[in-house]
C-alpha cells in the first residue's frame, strides 16, 4: 500500500515504514507524531483512490524520527552566486535548508 501526499508544497510517494525528509514543520516540543491530511492518491493493491484534489477523510500518520530539536536534519550546503557581467560585481551566498525527518506509521484511506 502506498500513497501520494502533499506537504510543504511538495509531493511525496510514501508507504508504511518509509523514512522521508519534509520541509521544516513547527511542532510542539512534546509531540511525537504529525498527521498529513493532504492525501492525493492511495493504492492498496486492489483498489485505487484518486482525490480531486484531495481525498476526503484520508490521512497519513508520521512519527518524528527523533523527538525535539534533534528531529531537524540539515540539507547540503548550497552556494548560490550573484553575478553582474562587466561590472566587477560578484557575491557568494551560503545557504543550508533544514528538514524534519519522519517515519511513516500508517496510511488511513
Amino acid at each position: 500500500m502506498y500513497a501520494i501526499v502533499e506537504q510543504g508544497g511538495k509531493q511525496y510517494k510514501v508507504s508504511q515504514g518509509d523514512v522521508i525528509e519534509i520541509d521544516l514543520v513547527d511542532v510542539a516540543d512534546d509531540a511525537k507524531s504529525i498527521e498529513i491530511n493532504k492525501v492525493l492518491f492511495v493504492n492498496n493493491g486492489s483498489e485505487i483512490k484518486v482525490g480531486k484534489p484531495y481525498l476526503d477523510g484520508a490521512k497519513v500518520v508520521a512519527k518524528l524520527n527523533i523527538v525535539g530539536d534533534d528531529a531537524i536534519v540539515k540539507g547540503p550546503k548550497l552556494y548560490p552566486a550573484q553575478f553582474r557581467r562587466r561590472k566587477n560585481s560578484r557575491r557568494r551566498i551560503g545557504h543550508r535548508q533544514k528538514y524534519t525527518q519522519v517515519i511513516i506509521e500508517k496510511i488511513e484511506a
